[in-house]
């Protein structure tokens, strides 16, 4: 399987299913300076040797979404409107991580940046690619526990309207469930912080 956008080698994995290879990569469009698309055709090697010369991939920028929960145990989250979303959606932090900036540190830049709070406790709840076949960047989603007012909030770009709310336990489960969350990543993001909490406990 290609995953973001690094060619594969043939190394066989434990499972004992063997990875497609990328054997060329072109790109096809890109709009002027190329930061938010880039589409890619590529020659891939599957398993059996049989080679496909047009599949498409879909580079745009790796990004953070963080559940945020306070130190009154309630979660930081956004009420707003996005223009993929049909109607007002439920959204947790996000934002895309600049060039060389680790996952890690662009989460808490972004907690600062659009709640002005910093956290206490930081777990990873892993990497994802948006999509298994054509890439469209990596999801990097994180848990912020015990999260505190720390500053101003930094001025938005985000071109839709939003609001910060703060839901309690109930009510995110809730949300989460009727899929008021409405981004698979904001979902995925929730549903996994909320696991790990349920795992582990703050004493």
């Amino acid at each position: 399987m290609l995953y973001g956008t690094t060619a594969h080698s043939a190394t066989r994995n434990v499972t004992g299913m063997e990875p497609w290879i990328t054997q060329d990569r072109r790109v096809v469009f890109q709009p002027a300076g190329g930061r938010y698309l880039t589409v890619e055709e590529h020659t891939v090697e599957l398993p059996s040797g049989d080679t496909i010369d047009d599949w498409l991939w879909l580079i745009t920028p790796d990004f953070v979404n963080v559940l945020v929960e306070t130190a009154d145990g309630r979660f930081a989250c956004f009420r707003q409107t996005k223009y993929a979303v049909d109607g007002v959606t439920l959204a947790v932090v996000g934002g895309y991580i600049d060039p060389g900036e680790d996952p890690l540190t662009a989460a808490k830049r972004e907690v600062g940046e659009e709640l002005g709070m910093t956290a206490t406790d930081w777990i990873d709840l892993g990497c994802y690619p948006l999509d298994g076949n054509r890439g469209a960047g990596l999801a990097y989603l994180y848990l912020a526990r015990g999260a505190v007012p720390a500053g101003e909030l930094a001025l938005s770009d985000d071109l839709e309207e939003q609001e910060i709310i703060t839901l309690d336990r109930s009510d995110i489960d809730a949300a989460l469930a009727t899929h008021e969350f409405k981004s698979i990543s904001w979902a995925t993001t929730v549903a996994l912080g909320l696991a790990h909490i349920d795992r582990a406990p703050l004493p």
